[in-house]
């Protein structure tokens, strides 16, 4: 990438991949209210807002391949441009506080980190799931969210700013 010219592999895919991560794809869909468009079966609960946020980013996708079959990769180019490029700072806020919690385990000599799912409950439609992360013998707070990636990333959260303010 033109912006990261001494960037390694790592860097670069790291970045390449907080441009596609659902969560920033549903905040552009929000922000061009593309629900407002959308023809959905009833069946569908679309206020909530974990079903909102997958289909905010599947609605992303679908106007970007759109476009891309409907007018080439020029047109597709700078659609790209506009939406998510011009917004690629926000995009790289996003952390993935798993690999980094992955990486300092690595980088500090400790063993590979365990998440565990410790309680699920509520519904098929509406669960809500605890995850804990333990380091060898070390079990860390655990967190509680509505979708199973969530807790992961809340709870390897909790556990680096444990562990970097220990350090």
């Amino acid at each position: 990438m033109a912006e990261f010219p001494a960037g390694d592999e790592g860097l670069l895919t790291k970045k390449r991949a907080a441009l596609v991560q659902r969560s920033f794809l549903a905040s552009i869909g929000v922000s061009l209210k593309l629900l407002h468009y959308l023809r959905i079966d009833q069946g569908i609960d679309i206020s909530q807002n974990k079903v909102a946020k997958k289909q905010n980013a599947n609605l992303v996708e679908a106007l970007i391949g759109a476009v891309y079959l409907d007018g080439g990769l020029t047109p597709c180019r700078e659609l790209v441009r506009r939406l998510l490029w011009s917004q690629r700072n926000e995009a790289w806020k996003l952390t993935n506080y798993k690999g980094r919690l992955i990486e300092y385990c690595h980088a500090n000599a400790l063993d590979n980190p365990i998440f565990h799912t410790i309680n699920v409950t509520g519904p098929d439609h509406d669960k809500v799931y605890e995850i804990h992360v333990q380091i060898g013998e070390r079990v860390f707070p655990g967190a509680i969210e509505s979708n199973k990636k969530a807790a992961e990333q809340t709870a390897a959260s909790n556990a680096l700013s444990i562990l970097s303010g220990y350090d």
